[in-house]
């Protein structure tokens, strides 16, 4: 059954739009793909992502016009991203300003080194260190 799915974007309300694709396109590297005004809805669509939505898993930011912010849920963890350096990565994250929730280092009782980092409505993104081969 699953091959007729395909994982297409996850989704998170924002409280500031322009602040949100700031972070995930200059910080994280991620290009803006699209955005939609639905002056009807009062809402705004930014896509985001590393390739084309045709190929790659985007993310959905969402922003409800007036809407400057949410109540974080229990039930959302996290979004995960790999990284060649973590260490690096993290230094220049930090020197931008962004929030290091958890410094890198190894996952407790394994060999995997993250570290986790917030964007600016306080999402949780794991960084995954993935070396080149």
């Amino acid at each position: 059954m699953s091959e007729n799915f395909s994982y297409l974007h996850t989704m998170l309300r924002v409280g500031d739009l322009e602040a949100s694709v700031k972070f995930y396109t200059s910080l994280l590297g991620m290009r803006e793909l699209r955005r939609t005004e639905v002056p009807a809805g009062k809402y705004t669509l930014v896509f985001v992502g590393y390739g084309d939505e045709k190929t790659h898993t985007v993310l959905e930011l969402t922003y409800n016009w007036g809407v400057s912010s949410y109540e974080m849920g229990t039930a959302f963890g996290h979004l995960a991203l790999g990284v060649p350096d973590i260490y690096a990565t993290c230094e220049k994250l930090r020197a931008a300003g962004t929030k290091i929730a958890r410094e890198p280092g190894p996952v407790k009782f394994g060999t995997t080194v993250i570290a986790f980092i917030e964007d600016p409505d306080g999402y949780k993104i794991e960084l995954i260190e993935r070396k080149p081969h």
